[in-house]
């Protein structure tokens, strides 16, 4: 299984600018919340741990992820997470075709 958790990627998305070309840090998953009859009542749940990811069935175009931007004045990892869609991650760049 490859690593999810900890992994360090570029955002490619137009969803959060502000992120755009910018060094991230995943930090969890979120099954289905990008696909679009997502309920985060119904289907709210939020992977911390690459067991929980591949018992899921693994990153999917329909995910989400949560990062941690890199601040680089700073040099560390910022406090504040996003949530950008699976596919608007460089390491995930393959999920593409399955739009």
């Amino acid at each position: 299984m490859a690593k999810t958790i900890g992994t360090i990627s570029t955002y490619d998305g137009d969803e959060h600018p502000y992120l755009r070309g910018h060094k991230v840090r995943i930090v969890a998953m979120l099954p289905r919340a990008a696909a679009p009859d997502f309920d985060p009542d119904r289907d709210g749940a939020i992977l911390r741990d690459d067991d929980e990811i591949e018992r899921a069935g693994g990153v999917t175009a329909a995910d989400r992820i949560e990062v941690q931007p890199w601040l680089k004045r700073e040099q560390r990892w910022s406090f504040v997470t996003s949530d950008p869609r699976a596919i608007d991650l460089a390491c995930f760049r393959h999920h593409l075709k399955t739009r």
